[in-house]
């Protein structure tokens, strides 16, 4: 993938990693609009390539009563007025082949969820589109499969293809992040480390899922030490009173110190 062909991409010369971050879900405008302001502050301080993550519509929930959004085309157009207010490109979740078509008229990237990976006709409809594709790795997937999961995308005639591990489950109620896997990756794609939802301990039985936000700072510099091309990474002014994954997002006030220390690693990295 030329991460140049992702509309609106800044800092693409900079050397540094890109950063797909944002809340989980698209909870109104205004959240929406104070974490957007704050990252992109951050990312053009320190010349990181940013997209501003938020999912339109959360489909994949533990409970009937689990929060899934506010409406699909207000959070879309919300979304939408993001990037043009702070010329950022956008990227969100996708979970049926309709999301595709629907969403595309809104954000720059589609992301296929972990779970959905394996969807062939989700996968194509996302390639279709001629949008960036992010394919999350399968909680119970191998990297080497996700060898194949990128092919559909370029026999789509689609080159614009990232990989995203967002670990692999251990036992029953948590995730472990195998770095063996990030060169593997590498070697179909352009590959990211999705930090917080590698932290994530599913499957509770009060079913709402658990995580280990602690670990962020841990497992973000290792990706970044292993050679990652990007990071994924949810956060929120509230993390205690988000709608969705407040248990393994990072709190915004920690971001910029979080970002610093990465640029730096990162920096070091790029003289071997």
């Amino acid at each position: 993938m030329n991460l140049e062909n992702i509309p609106q991409i800044k800092h693409t010369k900079s050397g540094n990693f890109f950063l797909l971050a944002g809340p989980c879900a698209i909870e109104g405008e205004e959240m929406a609009m104070r974490i957007a302001e704050k990252i992109v502050t951050i990312t053009d301080q320190l010349e990181i390539p940013y997209v501003f993550k938020g999912s339109f519509k959360k489909a994949n929930r533990s409970r009937i009563d689990s929060f899934t959004g506010i409406g699909d085309e207000k959070a879309l157009k919300i979304l939408e007025k993001v990037s043009k207010e702070f010329g950022v490109p956008t990227v969100t979740d996708i979970h049926t082949n309709e999301d595709a078509a629907m969403a595309a008229e809104y954000v720059d990237i589609l992301q296929i969820p972990a779970f959905l990976v394996r969807q062939t006709d989700l996968v194509m409809a996302a390639a279709a589109t001629g949008k960036t594709v992010n394919l999350k790795k399968g909680q119970f997937m191998s990297p080497e499969s996700m060898k194949h999961a990128v092919q559909k995308v370029l026999d789509c005639k689609n080159e614009n293809v990232m990989v995203t591990d967002r670990g692999t489950m251990f036992g029953y109620q948590d995730m472990i992040v195998d770095f063996r896997g990030i060169p593997t990756m590498k070697q179909y794609a352009s590959t990211v480390l999705d930090v917080t939802h590698s932290l994530q301990q599913p499957n509770q039985t009060i079913g709402v899922t658990g995580g280990r936000p602690d670990m962020i700072e841990t497992i973000a510099k290792a990706g970044i030490a292993v050679g990652v091309d990007g990071l994924f990474i949810e956060t929120h002014f509230d993390p205690a009173n988000a709608k969705s994954d407040g248990a393994n997002m990072l709190h915004l006030d920690y971001f910029e110190s979080l970002m610093k220390k990465l640029v730096a690693i990162r920096q070091t990295i790029n003289q071997f």
